[in-house]
């Protein structure tokens, strides 16, 4: 019962269609931390972050983080963290992380 609730409760993951690349990319995160059920833990994540509807479809505030892609999103973590701009943080695409340039 408890398997079939958690199911109705993310059911536009069910439904076919592509999935925003937000959440397939959190969702692969999460995979890869061995976190289970990553896809509805993601889901809920983005929900509580004001970045996806209850119907799976991306906030102006979604959109916003996706169109900035993956190095975007890392060097906007990385100012708000540490200060400074974007353009003084390089990003490295194989461990997702940013170092600031010297």
């Amino acid at each position: 019962m408890l398997l079939k609730q958690k199911l109705l409760r993310f059911n536009f993951i069910l439904d076919g269609a592509e999935l925003p690349k937000l959440l397939t990319r959190l969702a692969r995160q999460l995979a890869s931390r061995s976190v289970k059920g990553a896809k509805g833990m993601a889901a809920a994540l983005l929900k509580k972050r004001g970045q996806m509807n209850g119907k799976g479809k991306l906030t102006s505030e979604g959109k916003k983080r996706q169109a900035l892609g993956n190095s975007g999103r890392a060097k906007d973590r990385a100012v708000k963290r540490t200060g400074g701009k974007p353009s003084d943080y390089s990003y490295n695409a194989k461990t997702n992380r940013t170092r600031k340039r010297k």
